[in-house]
């Protein structure tokens, strides 16, 4: 049988500058989207799908049709007649990005309102991927049935999982925003944590400090990701450090973890020593920060 990788998230309009002044092109994008949308492209044999709500209106219309596309199964997107998608804005400077959002009416927010919906998303999955994000734009008052239908997925036998992917815009306050995180990750098997952004929401020393604290809650691998810097794994309590590849062109280092996590996955997925799926997912980042965009056709990881 075909295996399920599932991804849960918000899809959004992207609007990436050109490199002409003033100018941005329209694209779609999204953390847990762009990596489904590189894991599509690198995991043959495995069924990419993503989770969602959209809006029923014309650039939802096209947003869809972008998954189809792309391969990526939309059968699990549901459609949302008083709801649209969020929308963001990419700056750059130097190669680093900072981004402008409107979402207040993304549909994306109600994706774990409906308990059967999402169970339905998740039944049979082999591996369901989430992230901070996903959290933090789900709406407060249904983020128990998000983690219910994740537990119940876990006990049926899927891998979750899960990239912190810590933006504090998105939370009410920091507290709320470490508890819902740690929560997540109490019911996830691999975790993905970039490390600068875990020291700045936890207070971590160093990238042990990190893996150490997602293993305690429950993660069997964690690998924190160090920007260009050297990586460090924590897989079965055993530690190993990870020096990638020198990157010596950055355009845009916009999706640079995300397809990273795609990367990695698909190299772990199919049984690549863990070592190797690191430098994998190292190489696809490379590949996609040397472009504009979160998604950049980039050939074979």
């Amino acid at each position: 049988m075909t295996q399920r990788f599932v991804a849960l998230g918000e899809a959004m309009v992207e609007m990436a500058p050109t490199g002409e002044p003033g100018t941005f092109a329209m694209g779609f994008a999204g953390d847990t989207l762009n990596t489904a949308w590189y894991l599509r492209r690198a995991l043959p044999g495995w069924n990419v799908e993503y989770a969602t709500c959209i809006g029923t209106d014309a650039v939802s219309d096209r947003m869809l049709g972008f998954l189809e596309d792309a391969g990526i199964g939309v059968g699990h997107v549901a459609r949302l007649a008083e709801r649209t998608v969020g929308l963001y804005l990419i700056e750059l400077r130097d190669g680093e990005r900072s981004f402008s959002y409107w979402r207040g009416q993304s549909a994306a927010r109600l994706l774990a309102r409906d308990p059967a919906r999402l169970q339905a998303a998740l039944d049979g999955a082999e591996l369901v991927y989430l992230s901070g994000i996903t959290l933090a734009i789900v709406e407060p008052e249904d983020r128990p049935t998000l983690f219910a239908a994740l537990a119940a997925a876990r006990a049926s036998g899927a891998l979750v999982v899960f990239d912190p992917n810590l933006r504090p815009r998105l939370w009410p306050d920091a507290a709320t925003m470490c508890a819902t995180v740690m929560q997540a990750a109490a019911l996830s098997d691999i975790v993905l944590p970039s490390h600068d952004d875990e020291a700045a929401a936890f207070g971590d020393a160093s990238l042990e400090a990190t893996a150490r604290r997602y293993a305690a809650a429950g993660a069997t691998l964690v690998v924190v990701k160090n920007g260009a810097g050297e990586m460090l794994s924590l897989d079965a309590g055993q530690f190993q450090r990870h020096a990638p590849e020198p990157v010596t062109r950055v355009v845009d280092s916009t999706a640079a973890g995300d397809s990273f996590n795609a990367g990695f996955l698909a190299a772990h997925l199919q049984g690549l020593p863990l070592a190797e799926a690191i430098r994998s997912g190292a190489r696809t980042a490379a590949k996609v920060i040397a472009a504009r965009g979160a998604l950049v056709e980039i050939g074979e990881a």
